[in-house]
């Protein structure tokens, strides 16, 4: 059984009527609204009124003032100026300076110049030195083609002989031969001399007849020679310095690396210490050995003899062997020990505590023994070799300085 559907009739009221009212007369006080604001007085300046009628000072504080002048001038220096911006004395610096750049310019131009330029110039002439210069070849020319001609006239006195080179000690004697010629005029005789006359001899011989003239030969000038044939050359200076000869060896007490402390400062320091402390091997030293009396002498050490000459060999003093005979292979005396150490002073060096070497036993040498701790010990031991050196110099080599 179906249900009847039930229909809803809709009842139009009367109460959309009030609404429309009130919509009207809301919309119509805005138009009055708006024809209020339109019909007011249009405001020209966003100055208040109390503002505009009081001075700047009243309305604003002095540091407010100063601190929007301040922003002013520091947006004007920030902003570039323009032509329109430049004032009169600003304008005229501008082209004063642009004055002395062109001024400067101009001084460091150069007028290109070549020959066609010259040549066009209408402030020279050409013709004095150029037609003279044309003139003076072309007589030149002509001479030479008369000469030929004119060659069998010509008188042999009136040939002209070649111009004799100049020479300043020919002048001189030219000179000399005329002032002499002027004094013998006047009587005067300069080479005459009173020496051994007395005073009558002198006034007498005043009186007499002048002596007939003595000719002389000319005097002959000398030829030049070379500077080198002139004077002799000078020889060499020899040197007067004292030579000291120690081991190459690396092994010996003594070498380059510590001989300036022993020979000099009489204090012995190892080979080992001194490569240590960053000291570099020599080639050969100079040391300065300090005599008692507060003198100094220098003395040539060196390790190597292969260049000596014999002037080297003449000053060698001492020679510190180190053992081997190795060591004076090269040495004059056919390298034998036994003969150098006739000429020349040997000594050698070891320690107290050290076996004594079989070659050094059979050499005639001075030994110094240095105690391996004990370096208060090393200047009374080392003292002995300079007694020694200084012995041998005065009685064998008294020319070298000691």
């Amino acid at each position: 059984m179906q249900r009847p559907t039930q229909l809803k009739k809709t009842i139009e009221t009367d109460s959309t009527e009030p609404d429309k009212k009130i919509q009207e007369a809301e919309v119509m006080k805005d138009k009055e609204r708006l024809a209020a604001k339109l019909d007011a007085q249009k405001v020209t300046s966003m100055i208040p009124e109390e503002i505009k009628s009081s001075s700047l000072s009243e309305a604003m504080t002095l540091e407010k003032i100063a601190a929007i002048k301040a922003k002013r001038m520091a947006r004007k220096r920030n902003m570039i100026k323009g032509d329109d911006d430049l004032t009169g004395k600003d304008k005229r610096s501008f082209v004063d300076a642009e004055v002395d750049v062109t001024r400067d310019i101009v001084s460091r131009e150069r007028n290109w110049r070549n020959r066609t330029i010259v040549l066009r110039s209408t402030g020279k002439t050409f013709s004095k030195s150029i037609f003279g210069l044309l003139q003076s070849i072309k007589a030149r020319e002509e001479g030479k083609q008369r000469h030929p001609m004119s060659a069998p006239l010509m008188n042999q006195d009136s040939v002209r002989t070649d111009k004799v080179p100049y020479n300043r000690y020919e002048q001189e004697r030219i000179q000399k031969q005329k002032q002499d010629e002027k004094l013998r005029d006047f009587g005067i005789d300069t080479t005459g001399t009173f020496h051994g006359k007395n005073i009558k001899s002198v006034t007498e011989s005043v009186g007499r007849k002048p002596q007939p003239e003595v000719k002389r030969e000319p005097v002959k000038v000398p030829m030049s020679r070379p500077i080198s044939e002139a004077r002799p050359a000078p020889s060499k200076r020899v040197s007067r310095t004292p030579v000291i000869v120690i081991p190459a060896a690396t092994t010996s007490l003594i070498n380059m690396f510590n001989a300036k402390d022993i020979l000099e400062d009489l204090k012995f320091v190892t080979a080992d210490d001194k490569r240590r402390q960053g000291c570099r091997r020599e080639s050969e030293m100079l040391i300065q050995r300090l005599k008692p009396d507060g003198s100094t002498v220098p003395f040539r050490v060196v390790d190597n003899v292969a260049k000596f000459t014999h002037d080297d060999w003449d000053r060698v003093v001492a020679v510190f062997a180190h053992g081997q005979a190795w060591q004076f292979k090269g040495w004059p005396w056919d390298g034998n020990p036994t003969e150098i150490f006739s000429k020349i002073k040997a000594f050698h060096v070891k320690y107290t505590d050290t076996p004594m070497d079989k070659n050094v036993k059979n050499w005639s040498v001075v030994v110094l023994q240095l105690h391996k701790q004990q370096r208060h010990r090393d200047r009374a031991t080392l003292q002995i070799f300079w007694e020694q050196v200084d012995k041998y110099i005065a009685k064998l080599k008294p020319h070298l300085r000691a």
